[in-house]
This record gives structure tokens, C-alpha cells and sequence, in this order.
């Protein structure tokens, strides 16, 4: 870890090098310099296209203004983000988490609060109010692209209609395509669970909060319950029998991230579970022509649900959402460069990003202003950019996302655990009491 993270900050360093070389050519030329860093899968769908339709659009637009940008994308993102928090060195401009992965950056009071900006603007109220309320350090660090719901759950209805199968109402629907699907060689549900976090984010924290219902977190906070308590330990006893059961196989621990959305296309899995950003991941790459899906099959064979109802459960039809991720200025930004960076964060999250964001099915808008019905009408859009419009729709109950209220010294615990029962390595009661003990750990800090 020590020699990683010297040659990261080494790396880092290299970058601040850059980055002051160029911001001197640019000002021998009058431009306002600012260093970036995105976050873009540059293999998904209209990933290429993302650097033409916004970036370069930008430059086009605002000549004066100099972007120097660093993409990346999953834990190299965080980690370089961590890096840099930890040198003091933050980019003008960073994409963030409103909680989470992003904790360092709030409540160490390193975003600038962007409230303030945008009130004086008069833009404030153009945003959905959840999407402008205070976030993790008590203030608006991020201005994000939207809600999201972390669970979705694609549905290959040729699959089903050619097996005889149909949409599952519970879960004992689920375990009753097991037998029936694996012998044909097909998996029932594939996830994508290398990263730890994606079973606890798109997956673990709908069904936590099936059981512990909308307000477990403040419960926690009250010292109402514990992680040792039954709502949990039957929210971990769901994820023990997926396993247990075949609907999951142990083999999607060794999966990376996104490296399942093919296999589910080409109909290898009857239902695939990510999060509702994944959307885009099956439409059109408008810079390439190909879609894991057409429009064709999208209309017929693909749908959107939520997990279907668990024995138990407090709450039915609902999932796990958080505000969405989004844009962030730097608090030490130097005061010559504020206006430009306050410039292309309101592009970002402007109407035309965002509307273009929603053509792709990246995200839904955080602007009020946007139509959404009239730019899939206008623009033509694929099925699935209205069947995930009417999925919100159906969502009942909004839970909270275990990594957008817990200290990473809680959820990484749970991450772990979540692996251990996957892998046959530790009971419920054992997962539970390490949970526990970390819970009590952070509050007694």
C-alpha cells in the first residue's frame, strides 16, 4: 500500500507539473485555466461521443476559458481523488458522490457550497429541491445530474417467453427458475460483484431496506437498533439463500464491473441487476452504430423492474435511492478562477448536457425545466429511455443507499461481509456481529 501510493503521489505530482505548464501557456494567452477530473468509462456506449457532444462543444462555446482534464473511472477514479484530497491538491472542478465515496471531500469542507452560487444566480429553484439540499458536510457539495436508484433489474423476456418463464412476482418465483433455466446453461440472475460495492449498493441496500423499511438509518443513528437486530440479519439471510439457492452464482464475485451486461444481451442470464445508470450501457452507441440491444428488441424483449417481493418484508415495490452524483468546484479554488469553474459546472448541469445525457440514457434530469416526454417524443428515443421513466414511476418506497448514509468504515465492513457470504466463508450471525462491532467502533468515536 505504502509503495502504491508513493507512486501515486508521484503520479500526482507529475499531473501538478502539467497542469502549472499549461495554465502558464494559457496565460500568456489570456484563457482561465482549470484542472479537471472526470469520471467516464471510456469502454460504454457513447463514451467517445461524451468528449465531442460536451467537452469539445465547451471549448467551441468558451474559447477563454482552458480545460486541462484527467479521465478516469471506478476505484482509480476514488483513489486518485483520495490522493489528492490528502495533498491538498484538488482539480478546480471534480465530479463527486453526494455522500459515500465522497465523504473526504465533505466533511473536511473541501467542495465549495455551490448553493450559494447558484441562489445568486437565481438558478436554485430550477433544480428538484431534493437535488439541492444540504448533502453529507451540511451544505451543497455536488450539484447532481439527478436521483438514482441503485437497483434495477433487467428483465430478457426472450428468455423467459422461451423457457415458459414469466416475470417473477416473489421470490420463490425466482428460485423456481433455477432447475428450469440451468438446464440450458443459463444463469437466472447475473451481477457483476468483483468491486464490493456493487452488491451492497445495487442489490443489498434494496433489500436492507425491505426490511428495515425508509427510516433504518435514522433508527441506527437513534440507537433505536442495531446491525445485530432481525431486520438485518434478515436482509443478510436474503443474500445468503440467493447463493445458496443458484439464483445468484458464486462465480459473480469474480466478474468486474460491467463485464455481465453482454453475456445477460446475448441471453446467457435471464435477468441482469445493476443500477439504473446501466441503462445506457444497452442502448445505442451513437458513435459506433451497435447497441447490445436494438430499438427493436428493446420494445420487446427487454423490461425494468424492481426485485421482486421477499417473505417478510415491511415495505413492498421499493429500492434504494440517493441523490445522484454531479459536479463539484474546489474550496481552495483560487478566487480568479471561480467564475470560470461556477461557468462549466452550470454547463454541466445545464440543459443542454443534461438533455443530452437523457437521449443517451446516462441520467434523468435534475433541471425542472427539461421536458422529459417532449425530448423522447422530439428526439425519437429508444424504448428503454421510457420504460426506465415509467420504472421510477412504480418505485413505491424510497430506502436509503447503505454508502450514501454510512461511514466507509461502516460499509466497507459490509462489503466484506457481503463477499464472506458469498463465498461460503461466514454465517449471518458472524456477518452481523462484525457489522455490529464496526457500527459501535465508528459511533463510539
Amino acid at each position: 500500500m505504502r509503495k502504491f501510493l508513493a507512486v501515486l503521489f508521484v503520479a500526482i505530482a507529475v499531473c501538478s507539473m502539467v497542469f502549472a505548464q499549461a495554465a502558464t501557456e494559457a496565460k500568456k494567452s489570456d484563457k482561465v485555466t482549470l484542472t479537471v477530473l472526470n469520471y467516464i468509462d471510456m469502454s460504454e456506449p457513447n463514451s467517445a461521443n461524451e468528449i465531442a457532444k460536451v467537452w469539445d462543444h465547451f471549448a467551441e462555446i468558451h474559447p477563454e476559458i482552458e480545460i486541462i482534464r484527467e479521465d478516469l473511472f471506478n476505484e482509480p477514479f476514488h483513489q486518485k481523488t483520495e490522493a489528492y484530497a490528502a495533498q491538498g491538491n484538488l482539480p478546480d472542478v471534480l465530479y463527486a458522490w453526494p455522500s459515500g465515496r465522497s465523504s473526504t471531500l465533505h466533511t473536511e469542507h473541501l467542495l465549495y457550497d455551490l448553493s450559494t452560487l447558484l441562489k445568486r444566480d437565481g438558478l436554485f429553484d430550477q433544480y428538484a429541491a431534493t437535488c439541492t439540499a444540504p448533502q453529507l458536510g451540511g451544505y451543497l457539495g455536488e450539484l447532481p445530474n439527478g436521483l438514482t436508484a441503485t437497483s434495477m433489474m433487467f428483465v430478457n423476456e426472450k428468455v423467459l417467453r422461451d423457457n415458459g418463464l414469466e416475470i417473477p412476482k416473489t421470490y420463490d418465483d425466482l428460485k423456481a427458475m433455477v432447475p428450469v433455466l440451468n438446464a440450458k446453461g443459463i444463469e437466472v440472475i447475473t451481477m457483476d460483484c468483483q468491486d464490493g460495492w456493487v452488491m451492497q449498493s445495487c442489490l443489498f441496500s434494496l433489500i436492507t431496506g425491505r426490511f428495515g423499511g425508509a427510516d433504518w438509518a435514522d433508527k441506527l443513528a437513534a440507537g433505536e437498533w442495531d446491525f445485530e437486530d432481525d431486520w438485518f440479519k434478515k436482509a443478510l439471510t436474503v443474500v445468503d439463500n440467493l447463493y445458496k439457492d443458484g439464483i445468484i452464482n458464486r462465480n459473480t464475485l469474480s466478474i468486474s464491473y460491467g463485464s455481465g451486461r453482454g453475456d445477460f444481451a446475448a441471453g446467457k442470464s435471464a435477468f441482469y441487476i445493476d443500477g439504473d445508470w446501466a441503462c445506457g450501457s444497452f442502448q445505442l452507441d451513437q458513435s459506433t452504430g451497435q447497441a447490445l440491444f436494438s430499438a427493436e428488441q428493446q420494445a420487446n424483449d427487454v423490461s425494468l423492474m424492481n426485485f421482486p417481493a421477499l417473505d417478510g418484508e415491511v415495505v413492498h415495490e421499493s429500492n434504494s435511492a440517493v441523490v445522484g452524483t454531479g459536479w463539484a468546484i474546489s474550496a481552495d479554488i483560487a478566487p480568479e478562477k471561480l467564475e470560470a469553474a461556477w461557468t462549466l459546472v452550470k454547463y454541466l448541469e445545464g440543459e443542454y448536457v443534461q438533455t443530452w445525457r437523457l437521449t443517451t440514457g446516462a441520467a434523468f434530469p435534475s433541471l425542472t425545466t427539461i421536458d422529459v416526454a417532449k425530448v423522447c417524443e422530439e428526439n425519437n428515443l429508444e424504448p428503454l429511455v421510457s420504460k426506465r421513466s415509467d420504472w421510477y414511476g412504480r418505485i413505491q418506497v424510497a430506502t436509503p443507499v447503505i454508502d450514501g448514509v454510512l461511514d466507509p468504515a461502516v460499509y466497507e465492513v459490509i462489503n466484506t461481509v457481503l463477499a464472506e457470504i458469498g463465498l461460503g466463508k461466514t454465517t449471518v450471525d458472524e456477518a452481523a456481529a462484525e457489522v455490529n462491532k464496526a457500527w459501535h467502533a465508528f459511533i463510539g468515536k
